[in-house]
Order: C-alpha cells, then sequence, then structure tokens
C-alpha cells in the first residue's frame, strides 16, 4: 500500500521532492530510507521529467485564440454610472440633513414653549404671593 501511494505521488509530483507538499516529502523519505529499492521509482519519475522539459512547449496558433476569445462569454455593462450614484449619495445626505433639521427646530419650539409657560405659571404665582402679603 504504501509503495503504491509513493507512485501516485511521483506520477503527481515528479521526481523532485521539493516540489512535493511537506507531509508527503516526508512520508516519501521515510519509505525509501526503509526501503532503499523503492528509489526506482523516483528514477523513472526523473525519466519523464526531463522528457517533459525537453519536449517544446506548444504555442496556440492565432487562429485558435481568435476563437476562444470570440467564444468567451460577453461582460454584461452596467447602465448605472457613478455620476449616479454620487447624485444619490448626496440626495440622501442632504434629506438626512433637512430631517435633523426639522427635528432640532421642532423640539426646539417645543421646549421653548414649555418653558415660557412655567416661567410664566412662575411668575403668577410669585405676584399671588406678593399681593396676599401686601392685602393681608
Amino acid at each position: 500500500m504504501k509503495a503504491e501511494r509513493l507512485h501516485a505521488l511521483a506520477d503527481a509530483y515528479g521526481a523532485d521532492l521539493r516540489r512535493w507538499p511537506a507531509s508527503e516529502r516526508a512520508f516519501a523519505e521515510t519509505l525509501i530510507a526503509a526501503d532503499p529499492s523503492l528509489r526506482a521509482v523516483l528514477d523513472q519519475a526523473a525519466a519523464l521529467d526531463a522528457l517533459l522539459d525537453a519536449s517544446p512547449a506548444p504555442t496556440p496558433s492565432a487562429d485558435l485564440a481568435a476563437r476562444i476569445l470570440a467564444a468567451a462569454p460577453k461582460v454584461k455593462t452596467r447602465r448605472f454610472h457613478l455620476d449616479r450614484i454620487a447624485f444619490y449619495l448626496g440626495a440622501g445626505w442632504a434629506a438626512a440633513a433637512c430631517a435633523g433639521v426639522v427635528a432640532g427646530v421642532g423640539l426646539t419650539t417645543h421646549v421653548t414653549a414649555n418653558e415660557r409657560a412655567d416661567a410664566v405659571l412662575y411668575q403668577s404665582t410669585l405676584v399671588a404671593v406678593d399681593d396676599t402679603e401686601v392685602l393681608g
């Protein structure tokens, strides 16, 4: 089972153990240290790596590249432009500012009216007390 795993890893990652994941590299090193005959697996992978490195890299033709680009899905453009976004954001801030002013004025008028009523009532009680002292 372990030798089959070594074959699969050599097929996937090649003969250079530096390209292997660290955990798999440690597995391969301990397995080869225990059974040096498994070194042949890496030698076979090295021969395949050399063949692949020696082969020329394929270059696509201009016709193939044009067909791939023509078959690619088109990007849909949004009609919602940045100037509209800026307008709506500005309108939102303006509406929030107006709402704040209206709420502030409404609360100030209500508080001022209550304070005036309290002041009138307080002054009228003072006048009434003064009148009773003068008359009394």
